[in-house]
């Protein structure tokens, strides 16, 4: 199972995914993309099997993975700071791959509804997620 961990900024949420993933479901194959090269490093050192960085690695990746994993962001045309583009967006929200979003209340975007956990729960949840399709 191919899961691409999609991560912007710092790419602190990517490394504490993929260190989660990698922990917590063997046959988990990590691709991680960054929208930087901070970000992509950040997930490649947490130990993704491959890494790449920029908007046509997201393209990519998104036609390969069976799970897209990331920040609700991922499927926003200019969010994260700007660092998510049109063609990133459009690519991860086309996906035949299940998509599973964990929901970050910034960069302009509220989602209401949804209560206010910690990150490190966000990550567990998401990890939880994973595992119904492993």
């Amino acid at each position: 199972m191919t899961i691409l961990v999609i991560d912007a900024q710092g790419g602190g949420v990517g490394k504490q995914l993929v260190t989660a993933i990698k922990q917590n479901i063997e046959e988990a194959y990590v691709l991680a993309v960054g929208t930087n090269s901070t970000a992509t490093t950040a997930m490649l050192k947490a130990g993704a099997d491959e890494a790449a960085t920029g908007e046509n690695s997201v393209i990519v990746g998104c036609r390969k993975a069976d799970i897209i994993v990331g920040p609700i962001g991922i499927i926003i045309a200019d969010a994260l700071l700007g660092e998510v583009t049109p063609k990133m967006a459009l690519a991860v929200s086309q996906s035949n791959a299940k998509r599973i979003l964990i929901p970050f209340n910034h960069c302009d975007n509220i989602i209401i509804g949804i209560e206010d956990f910690s990150t490190g729960k966000l990550i567990k949840q998401a990890v939880d997620e994973i595992k119904k399709f492993a």
